[in-house]
C-alpha cells in the first residue's frame, strides 16, 4: 500500500531540465495519459483505512466524508486502480447495477413559485387539475411583437419574501429564486443557523436577469451611464449568491447556466456535493424571467416560440402533432436535499430519495437536438447506472418535452433507446409544458420538485392538449388527464441548446418520515 500511495501522490514521471540544470520536474504528460486511461477499465470495491486516507487527501475531503463512487469521480483514478479505491461498473446499455456504498441523498423540502400558483401546493393541485397558464403577455405591452402569449407567474408576490430595500437590488429572477428557497426551507424546517459552514446552494439559470440587462443598455444609450446595482442584478449567478446572502449558507455555492438542462444539473451538483461529503444540506434549483421585450424578440426571432397567438392555452401543446414551438413560462424552484442521516436525526420528513444522475453531450449543433436521440439516451443511461436501476424498474419519465416539432421526436427517440422499446411503450411519460409553458433554467427543478410529488401521491401528471396523433412520438403520454399509478422509480430528463443532456432518477422514499429508528 505504501508503495501505491507514494506512486500516485509523489513519484510522478518527469522529463525536462531547468535553466539552472536541475530538473525541472515537469510531468509526464504520455505517462499521465496512459494511467489515466484505466478509468475505462471495471474497478473492484474496496474500502481500506488507507484507501480512504488516500482518497480524502486527493480530494480534500473530511474524515468520515469519503465513499466510493461512479468511475470518474475522484483524481488519479487510473493510478489508484491496483488498490481498489473505487466502485466497479457494468457499463450496459440498459443501467444495469453499479455497486457503491455512497452517503444517500433525500428530498426534505419543496418551494417554487410557478405560472400555476405562487406555491408548490397550488402548483400541483392545479397542475393535476389538467389547468393551462397560457396567456396573453401583461409584462409589457406586446401588441407589435410576433408572439404575445406566455405563461407568467401573476400571483408572485415579491413583497412577501424581501424587503423593499433589497428588492429594487434584485432582478425578478433572483426574487423568484429568493422566494422559492424560503418556502424549501420552510417547508424542511431547517435550522441553517445551527451548522451553516454544512449547508449550500445550486441555483441555476439560462439568461440570467434579462431585464436588468435591457435596463442597462437603455440607461447607456440615453444617458451614457449604468446604475451599478443593475450590473450585478443581471449576473447569472446572482440568483446562488443572494439565496445564500439571504438564508445564511456558508457551504458550496454553484449557479449553473446551461440553458435548459440548468437545473437540473443544479440538483445534480447538490447530490453530488452530499455524497462527497462537502455538505449535509443543499438547496438546489432554478430561476428564470425572460417575459421580457428582449427575451421574447430573441426567441420569437429563432422561430422557436408557438405563434397561436389567438389560443394561448392551448399553444403549448408536447408531442402533439399540431405543436409549434415553445411558450415561455417564468419561476423558480428549490429542492431541500439533505443526507439521509442527517434528516434521521433531526427527524425531517422525507419526500424522496434522489437515487442517480446522468449527464452527456450532443456535440451536434447549437440549438437543435442529435435527431438520433444518442446524447439524450446516454444520459438517462447513465442515470440508471448510477442509481443501480435496470431500465425495466422505471415507472415513470418526466419528459423535457417542450412543444417544439424536432425537440419532442427526438427525446421519444431517446427514451426507446435508452429503455428498450417495449419497457418504453408501457411507461407512463408526460411533459408538464403543456401547462405552465417552458421555464428555461428553472425547468429542470420545478419538474423535478413535480416528479417528486408524483412519487409521493402515486399520480403521473397529465400531459394537456394532447390531441392530434404524431406518428414520430408514439408513446403512452398520459394525454390530458392525471393517472393513479403505482410510482416508485422515475426519470426527470431535462435536456438544453448546446446540446447539453441532463436526468436525474428520483425513487420513493418508504418510511415517509426519517426518524433515528426508521
Amino acid at each position: 500500500m505504501k508503495s501505491a500511495v507514494s506512486r500516485a501522490l509523489n513519484v510522478l514521471p518527469t522529463v525536462g531540465v531547468g535553466s539552472s540544470g536541475a530538473s525541472s520536474r515537469k510531468v509526464d504528460l504520455q505517462w499521465v495519459r496512459q494511467k489515466t486511461n484505466r478509468i475505462r477499465e471495471p474497478l473492484p470495491s474496496s474500502n481500506t483505512t488507507a484507501q480512504k486516507t488516500l482518497r480524502r487527501r486527493l480530494i480534500g475531503l473530511p474524515e468520515g466524508a469519503c465513499r466510493a463512487g461512479p468511475p470518474g469521480a475522484f483524481p488519479l483514478v487510473g493510478m489508484m486502480q491496483e488498490m481498489g479505491t473505487l466502485a466497479g461498473s457494468a457499463d450496459s446499455d440498459r443501467g444495469e447495477a453499479m455497486s457503491s456504498a455512497e452517503r444517500r441523498v433525500v428530498v426534505t423540502g419543496l418551494g417554487a413559485v410557478t405560472p400555476l400558483g405562487s406555491d408548490i401546493e397550488m402548483t400541483w393541485r392545479r397542475l393535476i387539475a389538467g389547468e393551462s397558464a397560457g396567456a396573453v403577455i401583461t409584462a409589457f405591452a406586446s401588441e407589435t411583437h410576433p408572439v404575445r402569449i406566455a405563461c407568467e407567474a401573476v400571483a408572485f408576490e415579491p413583497e412577501r419574501w424581501l424587503e423593499r430595500r433589497t428588492l429594487r437590488r434584485l432582478d425578478r429572477f433572483a426574487q423568484f429564486a429568493v422566494a422559492a428557497a424560503r418556502m424549501a426551507e420552510a417547508d424542511a424546517e431547517l435550522d441553517i443557523g445551527s451548522e451553516p459552514d454544512r449547508m449550500g446552494a445550486a441555483i441555476a439559470t439560462a439568461q440570467g436577469g434579462v431585464r436588468s440587462l435591457a435596463e442597462c443598455c437603455r440607461e447607456l444609450a440615453q444617458t451614457g451611464r449604468i446604475h451599478p446595482t443593475l450590473v450585478t442584478a443581471f449576473m447569472p449567478n446572482m440568483a446562488a449568491g443572494w439565496v445564500s446572502i439571504e438564508l445564511g449558507l456558508r457551504g458550496p455555492l454553484a449557479s449553473p447556466c446551461t440553458a435548459c438542462a440548468a437545473s437540473a444539473m443544479a440538483v445534480g451538483e447538490g447530490y453530488d456535493a452530499i455524497r462527497l461529503g462537502r455538505a449535509e444540506v443543499m438547496l438546489c434549483g432554478g430561476s428564470e424571467a425572460g417575459i421580457t421585450p428582449l427575451a421574447m424578440a430573441g426567441f420569437a426571432a429563432m422561430r422557436a416560440l408557438s405563434r397561436r397567438n389567438d389560443d394561448p392555452a392551448s399553444a403549448s401543446r408536447p408531442f402533439d402533432a399540431g405543436r409549434d414551438g415553445f411558450v415561455m413560462g417564468e419561476g423558480a424552484a428549490v429542492l431541500v436535499l439533505e443526507e439521509l442521516g442527517h434528516a434521521r436525526a433531526r427527524g425531517a420528513r422525507v419526500y424522496a430519495e434522489v437515487g442517480g444522475y446522468g449527464l452527456s453531450s450532443d456535440s451536434f449543433h447549437m440549438t437543435e437536438p442529435d435527431p438520433a436521440g444518442t446524447g439524450q439516451a446516454r444520459a438517462i443511461r447513465a442515470a440508471l447506472r448510477d442509481a443501480g436501476v435496470a431500465a425495466q424498474d422505471v415507472d415513470y419519465v418526466n419528459a423535457h418535452a417542450s412543444s417544439t416539432e424536432l425537440g419532442d421526436t427526438t427525446e421519444t427517440v431517446a427514451i426507446k433507446a435508452a429503455l428498450g422499446e417495449e419497457k418504453a411503450r408501457s411507461t407512463p411519460i408526460s411533459s408538464i409544458k403543456g401547462a405552465i409553458g417552458h421555464c428555461l433554467g428553472a425547468a429542470g427543478a420545478v419538474e423535478a420538485a413535480v416528479t417528486v410529488l408524483a412519487l409521493r401521491e402515486n399520480i403521473a401528471p397529465p400531459t394537456i392538449n394532447y390531441e392530434n396523433l404524431d406518428a414520430s412520438c408514439d408513446l403512452d403520454y398520459v394525454s390530458n388527464e392525471a393517472r393513479p399509478a403505482e410510482l416508485n422509480i422515475a426519470l426527470s430528463n431535462s435536456f438544453g441548446f448546446g446540446g447539453h443532456n441532463a436526468v436525474l432518477l428520483l425513487r420513493s422514499y418508504e418510511d415517509g418520515r426519517a426518524t433515528q429508528n426508521s
